[in-house]
């Protein structure tokens, strides 16, 4: 219904909605392209950069001139070619001069222009005073010299260079980075000595690849001084397709005891890197870290000191941590995405880009050398006209003085042009004299040899690129200095387990029967003391390190683990389990366990089937935890029981009607996760239902003794005693004593 639409413009003139809306939002995109977020691959440049250049120019801010305010400037450009908002426009001139943000700056800023922590904390354009860098004259130098084109500003009422004729390829130097629409680009800074002597190659070898190229230019160069760590192969690839990622991270350097950061990578704060640094100290997830401390100053910019907490501390895995967990390290887009000589937009690769660029400098040259060959000319006609007089003086003197239309006269008697003429009848008397017939002769020679000169160079394409080369190392000798980002090959950065970042404390996990946790510090807790909420009471608990992980085993068999240092103090009644995994409805915790990845343990349900499981096999940082035990329809997990060596360890296993049986703990399987083999018979009736279950499981070794306990009631129990309940594993066992025929619970007397 849409498309039916009409849109009336006046007169006759109606267009569809749609395909109103289709125009208009295509000349949007083209004019945000265009005109607003990518540079052009001549200068390097965006429309409001390359307005404000040329309006400081305008204003005679030159390098060596007096500088004057920087609003000044911003209402020159929004008033004469820019007609947006002044503080985007003032905001574009400030990156232009802050030396942290652009390699080769091109505005020369007084006052505060903002800072590396915070780049916007410039001062209001009203305080601040600004004129050109000697680097900019790369970009103006030649722009009066009819080298740029032309062409009117918004209101017809001015006119501006289309593009400004660059000296010097700064669309890499500089680079940029801009959002439009459906594209953007993302161009890193390089360093001009290395962009020269590829230059260079490429006039001398027109047919030089990538790889050859990439033997100059070595990789982007930023302002700051930390190292670039992605591999060749990726910057190589980088500049093959245009597209890709560079990889930077800080340099530190060890002093004493401390690491001190000395440079960070592009465009990151220091401030923040402290604050993400002390956020993991107040978190407790960085004990290795003793003292932090920020020490910069106007000598050393950046200077941040780390002290770790011990001289056993490994520094490398330490900073290695800092590179994965902060802005210590960080990945740059590249798209090297310019608006060709063409107009067009596009992806280009190094060569491409250097090429195109190359030849916008050899057409630029070109209009340069014709610019002053057509000068050389317009001199050499009038300085023929101007001999004529020395030749005829008197003849002329008598014709200005007596003839009412001399110019004619002039111009009829001896030929000559207009412009002889005019320049014949201002020539002032004191230009008569015999000397300056020498020195019209001796110019004459002169501009003709360079009138020559120009006339070869033009016809020449060998000289022409000769004369680039030659003008391309004269300006890298001026504006040229070393490499600031170093190349280093390093290995990825990677953040410690959060494990060897917690110290290895021994504490005390406790569980409640409603499925509350908490961590004691240390071993000696008496867990029955303990507070526990109205209606809820002690379940079971296990010693381990803050460091380890704990697992907690549900009636269904699934098992779900949590750092055990991230658990409340065991001053408080703990937190529910259920607030950390998701767990099934009604879901019950019926154990615990905590060890070493090797530690195993055996798990069983009251079904009496049941295997032995390394403690590696159980673990997941799933939140829905991972199913381990398959526990039999109408039974459920059984506590797990810790089994401390499986050639030794025996297994004592109590049926609910009494009956108790010892087997070795050999004769079970050891697996990863499933129904185990049965260790105790249990019985059922004809329907199948059960009528007995296996309440009670535990692990003894040879010579230790346990204890029985059933309701109030508490039976020890030796080895010998022990012995004779032993049987074969899948047997009904041997029936306790009369009273002890519902056990509660086990406990187990180890040997010192």
């Amino acid at each position: 219904m849409g498309t039916n639409l009409e849109m009336d413009f006046g007169g006759n003139s109606k267009m569809l909605i749609q395909e109103f809306a289709e125009r208009a939002y295509l000349e949007y995109s083209m004019y945000a392209i265009l005109d607003r977020a990518l540079p052009h691959i001549g200068d390097g440049l965006k429309p409001v950069q390359r307005r404000i250049v040329y309006a400081m120019s305008e204003l005679g801010l030159s390098s060596g001139s007096k500088p004057k305010k920087s609003a000044r400037t911003v209402g020159d450009v929004i008033g004469k070619y820019h007609p947006h908002g002044d503080s985007a426009c003032y905001e574009a001139m400030v990156l232009m001069a802050q030396e942290f943000s652009y390699r080769y700056p091109l505005v020369d800023g007084q006052g505060n222009w903002g800072s590396t922590d915070d780049p916007k904390s410039f001062a209001a354009m009203r305080y601040t005073e600004s004129r050109l860098t000697r680097y900019a004259k790369a970009l103006l130098a030649e722009l009066e010299q009819g080298t740029a084109q032309w062409q009117a500003n918004f209101d017809a009422t001015l006119s501006e260079p289309a593009v400004l004729p660059a000296r010097l390829p700064n669309v890499l130097l500089n680079g940029g980075a801009g959002i439009a629409v459906g594209m953007s680009t993302d161009i890193p800074p390089h360093n001009l000595n290395e962009v020269v002597d590829a230059c260079v190659h490429l006039l001398e070898h027109p047919k030089a690849t990538v790889a050859d190229l990439c033997q100059h230019i070595l990789g982007p160069d930023y302002p700051t001084g930390a190292e670039i760590i992605s591999a060749p192969e990726e910057v190589r690839n980088l500049y093959e397709t245009g597209t890709g990622s560079i990889r930077m991270r800080a340099c530190y350097e060890a002093e004493d005891r401390n690491l001190v950061i000395t440079s960070l990578p592009y465009q990151v704060s220091g401030s923040k890197v402290l604050e993400q640094i002390a956020q993991q100290i107040q978190a407790k997830k960085l004990p290795l870290v003793q003292n932090l401390r920020d020490e910069s100053d106007y000598e050393n910019p950046v200077r941040i000191v780390i002290t770790p907490r011990s001289n056993r501390t490994d520094t490398e895995a330490l900073m290695s941590h800092l590179f994965a967990t902060t802005d210590l390290e960080r990945n740059y887009r590249v798209n090297l995405n310019v608006i060709g000589s063409d107009g067009r937009p596009k992806v280009k690769n190094l060569r491409d880009l250097l090429k195109e660029w190359l030849a916008f400098r050899v057409q630029t040259v070109k209009r340069r050398l014709q610019w002053r060959l057509d000068k050389v000319d317009r001199r050499l006609h009038i300085l023929d006209g101007l001999l004529i007089v020395f030749l005829n003086l008197d003849e002329v003197i008598r014709i200005i003085r007596e003839e009412e239309d001399p110019r004619s006269r002039l111009i009829k008697r001896f030929r000559l042009s207009e412009e002889q003429a005019e320049a014949i009848l201002n020539v002032r008397l004191r230009y008569l004299a015999k000397l300056e017939e020498a020195k019209i002769k001796t110019e004459q020679q002169t501009l003709a040899e360079e009138r020559k000169e120009l006339q070869s160079t033009l016809k020449s394409t060998r000289r022409l690129k000769t004369l680039v080369k030659k003008e391309l190392r004269e300006d890298a000798e001026e504006f040229g200095d070393d490499r600031r980002s170093r190349l280093v090959e390093r290995e990825a950065s990677s953040a410690l387990d959060e494990s060897e970042l917690v110290p290895a404390e021994r504490v005390t996990v406790v569980l409640s029967q409603m499925g509350w946790a908490r961590a004691a510090k240390g071993v000696d807790v008496d867990v029955h003391a303990l507070s526990y909420r109205t209606g809820d009471a002690y379940q079971a608990h296990v010693e381990g390190k803050s460091n380890q992980l704990v697992l907690f085993l549900d009636a269904q068999g699934r098992c779900y683990a949590l750092q055990a240092h991230g658990l409340p103090s065991a001053r408080s009644q703990g937190e529910p389990l259920s607030g950390h995994f998701k767990t099934s409805d009604g879901a019950r915790f019926v154990g615990l366990m905590m060890g070493e990845e090797e530690d195993r343990f055996l798990v069983a349900s009251s079904a009496g089937y049941g295997f032995v499981c390394k403690l590696a096999d159980m673990t997941t940082r799933s939140r829905s935890g991972k199913a381990v035990l398959s526990v039999p329809k109408g039974a459920v997990a059984l506590p797990p029981v810790k089994v401390r060596d499986v050639a030794q360890d025996l297994v004592v296993a109590v049926g609910s009607q009494g009956r108790m049986l010892v087997i070795p703990a050999a004769e079970l399987p050891i697996l990863s996760k499933g129904k185990g083999n049965k260790i105790i018979d249990v019985r059922h009736n004809r329907s199948g239902d059960d009528v007995e279950s296996m309440c009670a499981l535990a692990t003894v070794r040879e010579g230790e003794a346990i204890t029985l306990s059933s309701g109030q009631r508490i039976k020890k129990m030796n080895a010998r005693e022990l012995a004779g309940y032993a049987g074969t594993r899948a047997k009904r066992g041997t029936l306790l004593s009369r009273g002890y025929r519902s056990i509660d619970a086990i406990e187990v007397h180890f040997r010192d």
